[in-house]
């Protein structure tokens, strides 16, 4: 087992980022992005001209990695087109959100740390024109 140095989120607000660890094996390599952490993990797809909300959170941090090409990320106000592999670091109240700008959707995993509550959405802007914060189901 060889482990090579730990890869960073990329982004603007990376300053609380958790350390991934990259782990070399014969077959290729794993990368652990948690460790006996409370998190919850969604593979999500956002389809071709859509987008998610502009929202922040009160109670997680998230860790997204691309998938896919086409995607379009926005932190903190800073908008850039992410590479596939490359790994976002989004800290609690943060602005964020992620839209499709390519021909096919494009899926990135969300890693949430913290007490994940879908109620903790706090939307600022929305194509949809849901409501500020969901409704508890």
């Amino acid at each position: 087992m060889q482990q090579t140095a730990d890869a960073q989120p990329t982004g603007p607000t990376q300053p609380e980022a958790p350390s991934v660890l990259v782990d070399e094996r014969p077959w290729g390599r794993f990368e652990q992005l948690a460790l006996n952490e409370q998190v919850t993990v969604k593979i999500i797809t956002v389809e071709p001209g859509h987008r998610l909300s502009l929202q922040t959170h009160t109670s997680r941090d998230e860790s997204w990695k691309v998938l896919d090409e086409g995607l379009t990320v926005e932190i903190g106000g800073v908008a850039w087109a992410p590479q596939v592999g490359e790994q976002v670091w989004i800290p609690r109240g943060v602005t964020h959100r992620v839209g499709c700008t390519g021909s096919s959707a494009a899926r990135f995993v969300e890693v949430a740390y913290g007490e994940f509550d879908e109620c903790d959405i706090v939307r600022l802007e929305d194509d949809y024109a849901r409501p500020e914060t969901p409704d508890r189901a």
